[in-house]
């Protein structure tokens, strides 16, 4: 089964995943591969194998912090306990209690908030359009996904740049391990104080509603209402705010008669938003970045998987998989089906509701406002952050009124 290929593999990009997972698909599927740094690790490609892994208990999230579990150095791993690290039926409570916080109730209640602060975002891009470029990444989808996350947790304002550096440091799987180490315990020193001050004092907000939140007798304790507050701060920040950066560049460099069109026809933004959250890759490694441990013998797509291996699932694969999207690498914004970006099983992206509405409602407000809007230097000059858990860019610099500065 040796490829003669190594995981990571390179070649990844927002545009797509590296193109040795085509070739898997149509060959192997599910594939072991050596890993970089020593050890092995397998790699599932398929739309359906991946819904089928993400559904079976036999691969373990919790297992993968074992001692003898195999480990994947420049790989983002989550810390033990969160509720992304665990398995039912301890997964099971902490999802329980969560949810009451963050209902969909609560969700929709955000519309007119966020609402509010694209309009005040595109304002203040569109007084810095007169005279300079504007780096979208910088001045409009970083602050207003922090914004929202920040705010739902009921983090004051003057905080949020603080955790801004932060988040930034702890999510570089390829930085200075010491700047990670101290992000990670300031962010939980902050995050400890917060629920202390929620606890003694709750207001309005998801964590307070954490604090809560009640299954009979039980509640959440202080490290997983810390944990909690990680998870949500950290993927809800940075992984909106990467994904929104890429489909403003997807449309301005490659679909601009997309973006027009959207601009006078709202009512098409939210299709458009599913398929570029199918088409959009977001990881760097093409995976979910998170190992599953196989917890005995398991057969996938016919592959007999050993007991004690890693496993990773590919939805950037998946999302592409010939089998259930007709042309797959385009963009299709009239497609139908039902991607995986959002994952799938119990750990699927329990923010999904709120991602989606910052998505359509940034776009909305972004085609309508700036239909003349385009990069403001070629596609290929754009950097992006190597060291990264998520496709990045550095910046994203936009005329929004197509002017020649």
């Amino acid at each position: 089964m040796a490829t003669g290929d190594e995981f990571p593999l390179p070649g990844s990009s927002y545009r797509g995943p590296a193109p040795h997972f085509a070739r898997f698909r149509a060959g192997q599927p599910v594939v072991r591969l050596p890993a970089a740094g020593g050890g092995h690790a397998w790699l599932v490609t398929r739309y359906d194998d991946v819904r089928a892994v993400l559904d079976d208990h036999r691969f373990s999230r919790a297992a993968s912090y074992a001692p003898e579990a195999p480990r994947f150095p420049g790989l983002f791993q989550a810390p033990p306990g969160m509720i992304i690290s665990l398995d039912a039926p301890e997964h099971t409570r902490l999802r329980t209690l969560a949810a009451q916080a963050f209902s969909v109730q609560r969700i929709e209640a955000m519309r007119p908030r966020i609402r509010q602060l694209v309009d005040e975002l595109a304002d203040r891009a569109d007084a810095e359009a007169v005279s300079a470029p504007v780096d979208l990444l910088g001045r409009f989808t970083f602050p207003l996904s922090l914004t929202v996350i920040a705010e739902l947790l009921g983090v004051p304002h003057e905080d949020q740049e603080r955790f801004s550096v932060w988040i930034r440091r702890f999510a570089a799987v390829d930085g200075p391990q010491d700047e990670a180490i101290a992000a990670r315990e300031q962010l939980g020193e902050y995050m400890a104080g917060l629920v202390m001050s929620k606890t003694a004092e709750p207001g309005d907000d998801v964590l307070s509603a954490l604090v809560r939140a009640r299954i009979g007798d039980d509640r959440l304790d202080t490290g997983e209402l810390i944990g909690l507050g990680y998870t949500l701060l950290g993927a809800g920040a940075d992984s909106t705010a990467c994904h929104l950066a890429s489909s403003v560049l997807t449309l301005l460099a490659h679909h601009r008669d997309v973006w027009v069109r959207l601009g006078s026809h709202p009512e098409e933004v939210p299709a458009a938003v599913e398929e570029l959250l199918r088409w959009v890759s977001l990881s760097t490694n093409d995976t979910t970045g998170l190992p599953r441990i196989a917890l005995q013998d398991v057969e996938i797509a016919g592959v007999t998987i050993p007991a004690g291996d890693a496993v990773f699932v590919s939805i950037t694969s998946a999302n592409r998989d010939e089998a259930v999207f007709t042309s797959p690498d385009e963009l299709d914004f009239a497609r139908g089906g039902e991607h995986l970006a959002f994952g799938h099983g119990i750990h699927a992206c329990l923010g999904a509701l709120l991602a989606r509405i910052e998505l359509v409602t940034a776009l909305e407000e972004l085609t309508r406002r700036f239909p003349a809007a385009r990069l403001a230097v070629p596609e290929q000059e754009l950097r992006w952050q190597q060291a990264d858990m998520n496709h990045r860019l550095a910046a994203l610099p936009v005329d929004l009124h197509g002017k020649d500065f």
